[in-house]
């Protein structure tokens, strides 16, 4: 074991026996601890550890969005809402002791800071009055998708006085009967069989993406994005989309443009300790190197576009999205951090 300011390395820690560490980790701290895994696979594969050594230790996960950088898709809705879910778990109710693990992509991206998530939550209790208009709207601003039936995370229906939610999580969707403007009946269900699996006495609803499109949050866009790039003209289907108050595939990266800040996963988690997978500080820095490359071919087509270009893309700044190096040393700053390593590692005082 090597240690240094704070950032412990810890040798002969193979695939399987990290969790053990991990677990060593929480019992010592009597706190929470974020592992941070190369990829979704080695985070299936701690997930599966974990289970095998504490199967009673609450774990939560935090996937990387699906899509690459700079692209002109959103990530999945699903791997949005359970995002969405996590950070909400994270600032409203958990235990002292958990496992949150996410991989090196997602640690590397900003996130919404926690007091909007704190705020941005509609609730709803049966007996009592609902407000339908305020309910429509903030499905639309916290980003839920219409549909004629409710089949995933972030859909919502309406017939009549019934509305269908499914909300993020992995509990199911829910529907909340209304009668005038009183909530007459709650119930959680199965999407296949719309069976009743659970009756509520009050509903919390929390938002499904990072983007909320309300009307501070759309003004903000606009302001940062002139700023940013100059005026926009009626090429640009993104400006034009939010302007309306609309969502638009792949605004999800020009989050920065939205918020007021952003904060880090790391920020969700100030008692924690940090562990690490083996190769995270070369995959981290790979990871960088490729998003600033992203980042200037995007550039280069912008100046360069001519025909074949269907649509203008003006790329943000990586660094209001994604950390560079000096950026996750701050995050990680001021706590433990342990970083494995699979052969032993020759001791020394720091």
């Amino acid at each position: 074991m090597t240690q240094a300011q704070g950032h412990i390395t810890v040798g002969g820690a193979p695939e399987g026996f990290d969790a053990r560490l991990i677990l060593d980790e929480i019992g010592r701290s009597g706190g929470p601890v974020a592992h941070v895994a190369r990829d979704d696979k080695r985070m299936e594969a701690m997930r599966a550890a974990l289970a095998f050594f504490a199967p009673d230790m609450p774990v939560l996960t935090f996937p990387a969005w699906d899509c690459l950088p700079y692209d002109r898709v959103s990530p999945n809705p699903d791997i949005s809402a359970a995002r969405m879910a996590t950070l909400a778990a994270l600032v409203h109710r958990l235990p002292e002791r958990f496992v949150l693990l996410t991989t090196l992509g997602a640690a590397m991206q900003r996130l919404p800071a926690r007091d909007l998530l704190r705020q941005a939550v509609f609730t709803a209790q049966v007996g009592r009055r609902i407000d339908e208009g305020a309910l429509r709207d903030f499905l639309v601003r916290m980003g839920f998708s219409q549909a004629p039936t409710v089949t995933e995370p972030g859909d919502y229906a309406i017939r009549g006085g019934i509305f269908d939610i499914f909300p993020p999580g992995q509990g199911g969707p829910v529907r909340l009967d209304l009668f005038g403007d009183v909530l007459d009946g709650a119930r959680r269900f199965d999407p296949a069989t719309q069976r009743t699996t659970e009756k509520l006495d009050a509903v919390e609803l929390a938002p499904v993406s990072e983007v909320i499109l309300d009307e501070a949050a759309i003004t903000r866009f606009r302001q940062n994005y002139r700023i940013e790039f100059g005026a926009a003209g009626t090429d640009d289907p993104l400006y034009e989309a939010v302007s309306a108050g609309r969502k638009h595939q792949g605004m999800e990266h020009w989050l920065a443009f939205f918020h007021d800040r952003l904060e880090t996963l790391f920020d969700y988690l100030p008692e924690a300790s940090v562990t690490l997978d083996d190769q995270v500080g070369p995959a981290r820095l790979a990871r960088w190197e490729s998003i600033v490359d992203q980042y200037q071919t995007r550039q280069h087509a912008l100046k360069t576009r001519g025909a074949g270009m269907d649509s203008v893309y003006k790329p943000a700044p990586p660094e209001g999205l994604y950390l560079d190096d000096p950026a996750w040393d701050a995050a990680v700053s001021g706590r433990r951090v342990l970083q494995f390593r699979p052969l032993a590692q020759a001791t020394a005082r720091a």
